[in-house]
């Protein structure tokens, strides 16, 4: 009794798998956009700007459309959280369909702070969709310049 060799059809399947597994790979390690991930079950995540001079570190967070009362901020050690939720505008058209590209739902993002930083001291502004997290620094982890005498 012979058997025929036959396609398995589970292959092309595996192969783009593990394409997209690679370009995920790709985009976190070498720090691309990794803005579309989760983006099949409605989650987004909003890009950041992180910076740090001597005295304070400063988060930028891009989240337009969200009003500045539905943000939660809070620190846990030397990480910053920022939660929030962008809710959907219900709109009803006479229309067969309709484009909808933007994205909705809640978002949650947790930062690793370079430096500990006093939590008395921490200011958040929104201005034009731009969140701005300012946190000074603990004098202890402030630079102190050290002048040599001559002698």
């Amino acid at each position: 009794m012979a058997r025929e060799i036959t396609k398995w059809t589970l292959l092309p399947t595996i192969s783009s798998l593990q394409s997209e597994m690679n370009r995920m790979m790709d985009r976190f390690f070498r720090g691309g956009d990794l803005s579309e991930l989760g983006t099949e079950i409605g989650a987004w995540i909003p890009p950041i700007d992180l910076s740090e001079t001597a005295e304070k570190i400063t988060v930028k967070a891009e989240i337009p459309g969200i009003d500045p009362k539905e943000v939660d901020i809070s620190i846990q050690g030397d990480t910053l959280l920022i939660k929030g939720e962008k809710k959907e505008e219900k709109e009803e058209k006479g229309k067969n369909y309709y484009r909808m590209e933007r994205r909705y739902g809640g978002f949650s993002r947790s930062i690793d702070l370079p430096s500990s930083v006093d939590t008395n001291k921490v200011t958040a502004e929104y201005k034009n969709g731009v969140l701005e997290i300012t946190l000074q620094k603990k004098e202890a982890v402030k630079p102190k310049q050290i002048s040599v005498k001559v002698s």
